[in-house]
């Protein structure tokens, strides 16, 4: 069963945006037998000024999530200042350009998919000695506009990574918004699973409950804490 995700009201503080997802993830844990505390909460903060993360931050939240290198760069230097113990995860598409500013203001890389950003990566954790952990993300429903390998080309993705001595520590995922994600999250793990990987990076503010139930490890949520966000039209 998955539960509604909690509203996140414009009443609703974002520390109590938080609580209410860390009771959710409690309960979905609690339902799969399984630790809470195995489960990393990632704040994603994207869009959202600094003073919302400071505020997330606070409230004891350490690990927040980024789309764009160029955000992450601009919002995080500061609060690392105060807050050295913060963990800033790259969830969206890595350009290989970016690469080495990537590697320098980011701490986990989620979307690793394609062999020329794996050669890239080699060659700037070899040059700069900074070995981020990476996610392989999979592209489980096969969507042409979506980022990600083939759910049929990840073991030998996943080979070819490990051949460039990347530190790949797990799978991670972003179900079509029109499907039910289970079967995804499902498909994931037995990828992660016959290819020796434990860390499955799957489930935002929408399904999280039903991806913890089912094994997740990471899960990305932004609106369910910071509530909805509000993007520039468009030119």
């Amino acid at each position: 069963m998955t539960v509604s995700p909690p509203e996140a009201s414009p009443e609703a503080s974002i520390s109590d945006r938080l609580a209410a997802v860390h009771r959710q993830i409690a309960e979905a844990a609690a339902e799969a037998g399984r630790d809470p505390a195995s489960v990393t909460l990632i704040a994603v903060a994207k869009t959202f000024p600094a003073e919302a993360v400071a505020e997330a931050m606070a409230a004891g939240q350490r690990h927040f999530g980024e789309n764009r290198v160029q955000e992450g760069m601009a919002k995080y230097p500061a609060l690392r200042e105060t807050h050295p113990d913060l963990v800033l995860h790259l969830i969206g598409p890595l350009q290989t350009n970016k690469v080495k500013q990537a590697v320098v203001h980011f701490d986990v890389i989620h979307t690793l998919d394609r062999v020329s950003l794996a050669q890239e990566l080699a060659r700037e954790f070899s040059k700069s000695g900074r070995r981020l952990p990476c996610f392989i993300q999979v592209n489980t429903g096969e969507e042409p506009q979506k980022a990600g390998c083939a759910p049929q080309e990840a073991d030998a993705f996943i080979a070819a990574c490990r051949a460039l001595d990347l530190p790949v520590v797990g799978l991670m995922c972003v179900p079509p918004a029109e499907q039910e994600p289970a079967p995804h999250f499902a498909l994931l793990s037995k990828i992660a699973k016959r290819n020796g990987l434990n860390q499955l990076s799957m489930g935002m503010s929408g399904d999280f409950d039903t991806a913890v139930m089912l094994g997740a490890t990471h899960v990305r949520v932004g609106s369910a804490i910071f509530g909805g966000r509000s993007y520039p039209p468009a030119a």
